[in-house]
């Protein structure tokens, strides 16, 4: 089974782009571009994310503010 993450809420200007990052936040893979209307979002991590126990989830709002969060499976 593939690991999922939920993005259930967010606060910030629309649009949002998602990205999954390893433990320093220095590698990055983009997602998507989100709206307040898709949330909830669901989406499985890809590889070589996927493997791994952690990953911080990335998001950019409009006016480029980042959100981090550690998501651990």
């Amino acid at each position: 089974m593939p690991n999922q993450v939920t993005i259930s809420t967010l606060n910030g200007s629309p649009n949002f782009n998602v990205y999954v990052c390893d433990l320093n936040i220095a590698n990055c893979v983009y997602i998507s571009t989100i709206t307040l209307g898709q949330i909830p979002y669901l989406f499985n991590v890809p590889f070589p994310y996927n493997i791994l126990s952690s990953v911080y989830v990335k998001i950019v709002d409009d006016d480029g503010c980042v959100i981090n969060q550690l998501v651990n499976f």
